[in-house]
């Protein structure tokens, strides 16, 4: 196993990567747009065949959701999710200035939160954040 990461996906690796976690197919373009309006993409590849993905958008300011952590299911457990996270933190890191602070919002696939509480993300509700909330619009395969 030799796993490279480098800052872009195909639409087609990409759903790929959706479709193996049970998370569905997007159509081409609503893929394409997804990956080209994340602010940070950060993929990994093991001899060129894509094995993990994470998509940041960020406000410039101060509001910054992580989106789309996915490892191919027989790639996991072997630190490929912790090295998308770790590159996507110091991406959010290096986006500070002194005195700023950044709010980072993910939904945990269930049963992933032990995962990201490792990085310092807590789980909702708590003392300082009520729950997490979401909808789907439109057609959701």
């Amino acid at each position: 196993m030799n796993i490279t990461h480098s800052n872009t996906i195909s639409a087609a690796d990409y759903n790929a990567l959706r479709e193996a976690v049970g998370w569905g197919v997007l159509p081409a373009e609503q893929a394409q747009r997804g990956i080209d309006g994340s602010t940070f993409v950060v993929a990994a590849s093991d001899a060129g065949h894509a094995v993990g993905v994470a998509r940041v958008l960020y406000d410039g300011g101060s509001a910054a959701l992580i989106k789309d952590v996915i490892v191919l299911p027989e790639y996991q457990r072997r630190e490929i999710g912790t090295e998308l996270m770790n590159r996507v933190m110091e991406f959010l890191r290096g986006q500070l200035k002194p005195g700023w602070h950044i709010l980072i919002d993910l939904s945990a696939t269930k049963g992933k939160e032990p995962f990201y509480e490792k990085f310092g993300f807590e789980l909702r509700p708590n003392e300082r954040f009520g729950d997490g909330m979401a909808m789907w619009i439109g057609d959701k395969a």
